[in-house]
């Protein structure tokens, strides 16, 4: 009997509006600090090296956690400078991360701002269980990210 592999994915999807153009939204996602800016206490985010936001650029990052740091690498794709991009984990707790960012510019002069997860959880003990802690943390996060995201360009 031959084996199959199964892959279980796992989605989630946070859409919201910022009542800023376009342009405004993609110069604030190119900005290397923006994820500083839209990460939530307690969590505090160490950029080791961040390339500027093109094709197959590099974010090397740690999240800390508390007192647990969480490594993160991952590579930018599908960079449309209009439309959005991807980040896709190279290494980190997550099997698998593919995180799309999308920006559909309104007839009112708002952005409408799309974020799509598709994540395996990690294997093993230490990142399955980060993974799984991630996880369940993103509904808060990406709430904050879409408020500090309207608190940064709304109100300049």
């Amino acid at each position: 009997m031959k084996k199959t592999q199964s892959v279980s994915f796992r989605e989630f999807q946070r859409r919201f509006v910022v009542l800023s153009p376009l342009a405004d939204v993609v110069q604030f996602h190119r900005d290397a600090t923006a994820l500083k800016k839209l990460t939530p206490p307690p969590i505090f985010v160490q950029l080791h090296q961040v390339q500027p936001l093109s094709e197959n650029s590099i974010a090397d990052f740690t999240m800390w956690i508390g007192p647990i740091p969480v490594h993160w690498v991952a590579r930018h794709q599908d960079v449309d400078p209009q439309q959005g991009f991807s980040d896709i984990q190279v290494s980190g707790p997550f099997e698998s991360w593919i995180h799309k960012h999308q920006f559909i510019q309104r007839s009112d002069g708002a952005t409408e701002i799309i974020d799509e997860i598709k994540a395996e959880p990690g294997k093993g003990f230490y990142k399955g269980l980060i993974s799984r802690m991630m996880w369940l943390g993103l509904p808060f996060l990406f709430w904050y990210r879409s408020w500090g995201t309207r608190r940064s360009l709304e109100n300049r």
